[in-house]
């Protein structure tokens, strides 16, 4: 799948709470559904859409009340997403990036709102620095991530807690 098909596939806030959702387990469009708290229909819509950018595949599928329940998984997502260079920079897609920014924003917003106290970071910068140094940040942060979603289980496990991160790092135009 392209950068830009990525980038259209999550320019949604649902779409970005499901590939968190299916990244500790899988699960059917009602099983999300009632996790998101949004109606079935909508629920397996939004799968569609992220099934078919590659970014969940079906891993089962059962029997349920005599019909076929597909369950999602979302196993590549140790792997930030990069977008490529001509998807960022603006171009035909720029409408579909900020859709995505958005998306993240509207997302940003729903989880601020779930806060509680406990350890926690908030930084922000817009700063001049080496590309090495700048590399290492870029690897650091991807490794952050990379680390939760390895340790991700699925929701509302005994002896969980439910946290978020989100990071966007992009070079800048300069002035």
């Amino acid at each position: 799948m392209s950068s830009l098909d990525v980038l259209r596939a999550t320019a949604h806030p649902v779409r970005l709470r499901l590939l968190s959702l299916l990244t500790a387990t899988a699960m059917s469009a009602a099983e999300a559904g009632r996790e998101l708290r949004v109606s079935q229909a909508a629920a397996s819509y939004h799968l569609r859409v992220l099934e078919r950018a590659g970014l969940i595949r079906v891993v089962e599928v059962v029997r349920v009340r005599g019909g076929d329940a597909k369950r999602y998984r979302h196993e590549s997502s140790a792997e930030p997403f990069r977008l490529d260079e001509g998807v960022v920079a603006g171009g035909a897609a720029s409408e579909e990036r900020a859709e995505y920014v958005e998306a993240v924003i509207d997302e940003l917003r729903r989880r601020s709102a779930l806060r509680v106290a406990g350890p926690h970071l908030t930084t922000d910068a817009e700063l001049w620095v080496d590309p090495v140094t700048w590399r290492r940040v870029v690897g650091a942060v991807g490794a952050a991530s990379a680390l939760l979603h390895e340790a991700a289980r699925p929701a509302r496990t005994p002896g969980t807690v439910p946290v978020s991160m989100t990071a966007e790092l992009f070079p800048l135009r300069r002035p």
